[in-house]
């Protein structure tokens, strides 16, 4: 078998993910199959039919480490939470560099640092507190690399600790913390008090001294700054820890408790802990989809999740000796945890008709669910037959828990009472980014974000073209049933934005009672969702028994509205009607804008030159303090963004890439010891905003001159006439530049396939 049989010759999008993200050198699809199933038939086989794929690390990695590479098969950790000392501070930043360097993404948790003004017996007397040395692991974040990105961290810290409330406020600085995710673990108590509108104490003892720091807040105060925050930036993300805490096999055993989350929140782990990740493509369950007698194959479906559990056991025993610290191979050979989560639900749902959402689609939910849970346990039990139990299995404490009961049939509850089991934890659902990408269906439980793609192509056009490409599964039941036209769909055919947030959650909580982990997922909301909207939705979602909650408005200030329409918001640019390798003249009459900016390295000085009618930008100049390599790059690189916007290249697409540049050491040196480097991680981010900046600049000028004659615009006679091209409102992909999509609470491109979760 080809790649291309596998995904469809038409899946360019898919293919290129294969070949770039998962495939060795020179590897043929077949050797790729046979090297991550590990030459396990059954494995192989679910692997082809695209019924399981594991996550994106063990795509990648399974087998290589045979030549030598320094890999985990582990996509995250999370760290052990560091103590209230500066060794321990700087112990973990040390260890989360080496995790980084493996290629795993990180949780910590700091709620055990103590807060600002408490007394220390040092030179500084008192400490600044632990939101300070966010900033340090932040800054060790950025600059560890993992093969052309940056790794992924997870902050949290506990409602109760006095740090809180500037823990929640410290993102509204869009230049704070860059590197990290934060979420705010929120116990049952607060929650009650916020219900009961009652006060809620804050309180710290460090044990070196024994000074206890408390305060006393109002509960809900909290809680609307919590949704006001997260409503306007986007976060701290909430998790709801009592009910993380209490919802899983290992909830009644003594000695086990969780330590933080991974950085997309569906794996609560204790210290040391790994995610070893695996999805089921509920959409390739389906018989006779599409028709009035489609039905879901339970079947064959929990054949397939025993298959699965068995194979992420074998990757788990593979990847021991592989995970970049002791500590986590300790953990891991403890605990033995794995995760089998699912993709494809939307498109399951389609295929049987049934609208997301609906109580019938709650109840499906519910019976695959149930099914997975419990084929998951007995298969567990199964390999502790033949493997022997985990080393902490305390199977009576496992069989006395709520979630035990609730998901187990009496023979399964038969066999683990014989057996105990091989895992401690087994499923979670975790963003399914690139990989539902590759496959073209819908990722982890998200309902279809849009029916839809803008798509551009300026091939053979004077002026760019916008074309619809349809969702691969919206595309298959349209040629099935002869629809031409997207608007004469079926009413089930939702999508993440029409769906009302009560019908998300329904489905997110549904899930949740079957999953001993967590869920990963996003609320998409619009733009004109309400805080008080955000305070419900959290309240809903805690009620629903959801463990965490991810919320992304629409135009909110970590991603400006995306509007479709190009008729109603336009970005000038130079160069419409332009000929295929023809650029603007440059006249007399342009108006010139400069900035000194601060880098890594030292000054840089750039010179830009506007359109005087409509803005448009059309030259630079960059000049740094010193001579050699970096001046001539900056030349070279002034070069080519005035060529670009004189050819017709809008302003927002030249930062667009600028900003996909990554990262220059200096500029972080420099940032962290002296805090005076302009806005970027790296030269050209630092000239992409620069020039944006002058940019809106000369557009409040001539709007103000447009303004100061009547709202008469100004008409310029030129050899060329200027062209307007469609604005980019959006979070931008690093990779191609096309905007991307926030679900399954990770960034993703449906362009070209990248995701910030790899």
């Amino acid at each position: 078998m080809l790649e291309q049989e596998w995904l469809g010759a038409q899946n360019k999008i898919g293919i290129d993910i294969w070949r770039n993200k998962y495939k060795n050198d020179g590897e043929t699809f077949d050797a790729w199959v046979e090297r991550i199933s590990g030459h396990n038939k059954d494995v192989a086989q679910l692997i082809r039919e695209q019924k399981f794929l594991f996550g994106g690390r063990i795509l990648a990695n399974r087998g290589l480490e045979y030549a030598g590479k320094k890999i985990t098969l582990s996509n995250c950790y999370v760290m052990t939470p560091p103590e209230d000392n500066i060794e321990s501070i700087f112990d973990r930043a040390g260890k989360l560099a080496r995790t980084y360097s493996y290629g795993g993404g990180c949780g910590i948790d700091i709620s055990g640092l103590s807060p600002r003004g408490a007394h220390i017996n040092n030179a500084a007397k008192e400490t600044s507190g632990s939101i300070s040395f966010m900033t340090l692991y932040s800054l060790v974040t950025e600059l560890i690399g993992q093969n052309g990105r940056r790794g992924a961290l997870m902050i949290s810290i506990d409602c109760s600790h006095p740090d809180v409330l500037d823990f929640i406020k410290l993102k509204t600085d869009l230049e704070k913390v860059t590197k990290a995710n934060i979420s705010v673990r929120l116990s049952n108590e607060f929650m009650d008090a916020v219900k009961e509108h009652k006060p809620y104490r804050l309180h710290y003892t460090r044990k070196e001294t024994g000074q206890t720091i408390e305060n006393e807040i109002n509960a809900a105060e909290m809680f609307h700054l919590i949704a006001e925050t997260n409503w306007d930036y986007a976060e701290p993300g909430a998790l709801f820890w009592d009910r993380i805490s209490s919802w899983n096999l290992l909830s009644h055993t003594p000695e086990f408790s969780y330590a933080g989350v991974n950085p997309c929140a569906e794996e609560p782990l204790p210290a040391g802990g790994s995610c070893l990740l695996g999805s089921m493509n509920l959409a390739n369950f389906v018989k006779d989809p599409f028709t009035d007698h489609a039905a879901f194959d339970y079947e064959e479906f929990k054949r397939c999740v025993g298959i699965a559990v068995r194979a992420l056991n074998d990757v788990l025993e593979e990847g021991l000796p592989l995970h970049p610290l002791k500590e986590q191979q300790e953990s891991v050979s403890q605990w033995r945890q794995i995760g089998l989560g699912i993709m494809g639900l939307a498109d399951l749902l389609i295929k049987l008709g049934v609208t997301y959402g609906t109580s019938e689609a709650v109840r499906l939910c519910h019976n695959i669910g149930f099914a997975m849970a419990d084929t998951a346990i007995a298969t567990s039990a199964l390999l502790a037959q033949e493997q022997g139990k985990f080393p902490k299995c305390d199977t009576a404490a496992i069989m006395s828990t709520p979630y035990f009961k609730a998901n187990t049939t009496p023979a399964t509850a038969e066999l683990v009472k014989q057996f105990g089991l091989r895992n401690s934890q087994l499923l979670t659902i975790a963003p399914t980014g690139t990989l539902s990408t590759m496959l073209g269906i819908s990722g982890g439980i998200e309902p279809i974000y849009a029916n839809f793609y803008e798509r551009k192509t300026e091939s053979l056009h004077a002026a760019d073209v916008y074309y619809k490409i349809y969702t691969p599964i919206v595309e298959k039941f349209m040629k099935n049933h002869n629809i031409k036209d997207d608007s004469k769909l079926p009413e089930y055919f939702v999508t993440a934005m029409t769906l009302d947030y009560k019908q998300r959650l329904a489905m997110q909580g549904a899930w949740q009672k079957h999953i001993d982990a967590s869920i990963s997922s996003t609320v998409n909301v619009p733009n004109s969702f309400t805080v008080k909207d955000t305070e419900d939705m959290y309240m809903l979602a805690y009620e629903s028994g959801c463990k965490g909650v991810t919320m992304f408005r629409d135009g909110c200030k970590r991603a400006p509205i995306l509007d479709t329409d190009a008729t109603k918001h336009t970005t000038p640019a130079a160069g419409e009607g332009l000929a295929r390798g023809e650029i603007v003249s440059v006249t007399d009459d342009v108006v010139g804008k400069k900035k000194k900016l601060m880098t890594g390295c030292g000054s840089l000085h750039c010179v830009a030159f506007f359109d005087p009618t409509n803005g448009a930008l059309l030259e630079a100049f960059l000049s740094k303090g010193s001579t050699g390599g970096c001046n001539n790059f900056m030349i070279g690189l002034s070069r080519m963004i005035s060529v670009t916007a004189r050819a017709g290249v809008d302003i927002y697409t030249i930062v667009d890439q600028l900003n996909s540049t990554g990262n220059c050491p200096s500029y972080s040196v420099r940032r962290a010891t002296r805090g005076d480097t302009s806005k970027g991680s790296c030269c050209p981010m630092a000239v992409g905003n620069a020039l944006l900046e002058m940019y809106n600049e000369v557009q409040a000028e001539i709007a103000q001159r447009e303004e100061a004659t009547h709202n008469a615009p100004v008409v310029k006679v030129s050899a060329k006439p200027k062209a307007v091209a469609k604005v980019k409102e959006s979070m931008f992909c690093p990779q191609c530049g096309e905007p991307l999509t926030f679900e399954g609470g990770c960034n993703i491109c449906k362009s070209c396939g990248w995701s910030k979760c790899y």
